[in-house]
């Protein structure tokens, strides 16, 4: 396999600033709620952008959809992790957020999930990395990098620590 960084820490804070700035241009304060594993690291950055931006912290969340998935039937013992909403979502603008949007599947899962905490107001989709290739009719409400991908490649979001300077986004090939 190869790799290739596409972008790196600085840019993938300049974009993180710049979705929480989308976000806040909205009339009510929203609700974060990340998508296991990756979407919830998005969406602790997102917060810490909106509180950098002297606003109110979000109420954050995590959301689990493994045993919401389509593909579950053939596959090894999923590994749950669970769920974390700690608050009422009944009524209120929700940004669902995820690390990279690819088929659709993830988020068409997350809602059918999310529905079972409430019913939200208005439900957003937030994503640092858009690559395309829907299944189902899903687009972001707010998108960082959009990347032109085959559906034989990956994209892979790796996010550290704040204090770290190995955040990347990086395009992965299998080779021929």
């Amino acid at each position: 396999m190869t790799e290739r960084v596409l972008q790196q820490r600085q840019a993938i804070d300049t974009e993180i600033r710049r979705l929480a700035a989308e976000i806040l241009a909205g009339a009510e304060p929203p609700a974060l709620i990340g998508i296991r594993t990756h979407g919830v690291t998005v969406a602790k950055r997102l917060a810490d952008a909106i509180e950098a931006a002297g606003r109110p912290r979000p109420e954050l969340g995590a959301i689990d959809i493994t045993l919401y998935r389509d593909d579950l039937a053939g596959r090894a013992l999923p590994q749950v992790h669970g769920s974390e909403i700690a608050f009422d979502i009944e009524g209120r603008r929700v940004v669902l957020v995820d690390d990279v949007l690819f088929t659709g599947r993830t988020v068409r899962a997350a809602l059918t999930e999310l529905a079972d905490y409430g019913r939200p107001r208005r439900i957003e989709l937030c994503v640092l990395v858009d690559r395309g290739h829907r299944e189902v009719p899903i687009c972001a409400d707010y998108t960082g990098f959009r990347v032109e991908t085959s559906p034989e490649q990956r994209i892979t979001v790796r996010l550290s620590d704040p204090a770290s300077d190995t955040d990347a986004v990086v395009l992965v090939e299998r080779k021929a």
